[in-house]
């Protein structure tokens, strides 16, 4: 099967799934073509991969680079050279709409080809509610030949906000618990937590609705009761505010942050409890992914996090804001040598049935489903 997949090729969660999910399908012996405007932080080489940049031509007409009408035109030509049977877009803008766009082009002379759009999170929930997008986002998911989401939740939120006249699938995000396992990097951790330290993780975008500077809250409060470290992974525009508030809180010494890190599965490795006190996610795939290497989660009950975190057994939920009750979690997890070794073990039990393995059958599936059904009408 030739399968082009249109993604953001950043760190953020719809990046991941669609570089983590275009490698598994190449890996299967699929013909999988990325179409974006950088190359995925994620993509390696592989002789079934194929990276195709889209070129926004600037010119002093316009004020904003116009990104959408060179996507559409670099997916027609993509289609057209390499006779891709289907495409599939993640994150509704503007990859649903391009992706009509080049339907209706390429239909003009003669070839037509499905599209499947999957939901990620702000597509809906955020951006997509927005009245400057919302007609184009409601009219080119309908248009789209499948439609999936990466939680129940997500799907509610949908339906909720947007008048969706087809079925949504859910098929959850997935990791690759042969890349994230726990591997001994004990020998990394005692250069970050000489004496033994605790060592608690964020890692996100540092936007406003990760809520990161909530970590550092928490944090100092375990750090009274327990020594411990704190990395803080990623980048963003909070960065600066999150600095500010760890010197304010004193504690400076004792937090690390790292930026952007392709090697994550390293870093979870030797990392003791994962924090994640999102104001909503769709799912959380970086948690998803640390419970894969044996950390627990200590995350609030937002979105579809109630989907993977599992309360009392692979960690604890809060309330969003309610860093006290955080604290008090993490306190109870790190305070105890056999509790943190059982939420550990927990944590990668639960993962594993968000494997992979699991989860590709469900997209291969949905593939041949939809070209069925084409093939059919055609």
């Amino acid at each position: 099967m030739k399968i082009g997949i249109v993604c953001y090729p950043t760190f953020g969660g719809s990046g991941v799934l669609a570089t983590e999910l275009g490698m598994a399908l190449s890996a299967k012996g699929h013909e999988v073509h990325f179409i974006t405007y950088n190359q995925p932080v994620r993509l390696h080489f592989h002789p079934n991969v194929y990276y195709h940049e889209v070129t926004v031509p600037t010119y002093p007409l316009f004020d904003f680079p116009p990104y959408e009408t060179a996507l559409t035109s670099t997916m027609v030509n993509v289609i057209n050279n390499n006779n891709l049977d289907l495409l599939h877009v993640h994150y509704a803008i503007p990859h649903a709409s391009a992706a009509y766009f080049a339907r209706q082009i390429l239909k003009k002379a003669g070839k037509d080809i499905p599209y499947i759009t999957t939901l990620h999170g702000t597509d809906i929930t955020l951006v997509g509610k927005d009245q400057t997008y919302a007609p184009v986002v409601t009219f080119s998911i309908n248009e789209s030949d499948a439609i999936t989401a990466v939680s129940d939740n997500l799907k509610e939120e949908t339906y909720k906000y947007f008048n969706i006249e087809k079925e949504i699938i859910v098929i959850p995000n997935f990791v690759d618990t042969d890349r994230f396992q726990h591997s001994n990097k004990e020998h990394f951790k005692k250069m970050l937590a000489p004496n033994g330290e605790r060592i608690l993780a964020h890692v996100s975008n540092f936007r406003k609705v990760k809520r990161a500077e909530d970590v550092v809250t928490m944090f100092a409060k375990v750090h009274e009761k327990i020594p411990s470290k704190l990395l803080m992974i990623g980048d963003g525009p909070e960065r600066q505010n999150i600095e500010e508030h760890c010197r304010t809180l004193n504690i400076c010494n004792d937090i690390r942050f790292l930026g952007k890190q392709e090697q994550v599965d390293e870093i979870l490795s030797i990392t003791d409890l994962f924090v994640l006190p999102s104001q909503y996610e769709s799912f959380g795939l970086s948690a998803l992914e640390a419970m894969a290497c044996g950390v627990p989660v200590i995350s609030t009950n937002a979105g579809g996090l109630p989907e993977i975190n599992v309360q009392g057994i692979t960690g604890y939920m809060s309330e969003v804001g309610d860093t006290d009750d955080m604290a008090e979690h993490a306190i109870e997890i790190l305070g105890n040598d056999k509790k943190l070794q059982t939420f550990k073990e927990n944590a990668i039990a639960h993962a594993k049935t968000f494997s992979r393995q699991r989860v590709i059958p469900l997209y291969e599936q949905l593939y041949d489903s939809v070209l069925a059904s084409y093939k059919a009408t055609v």
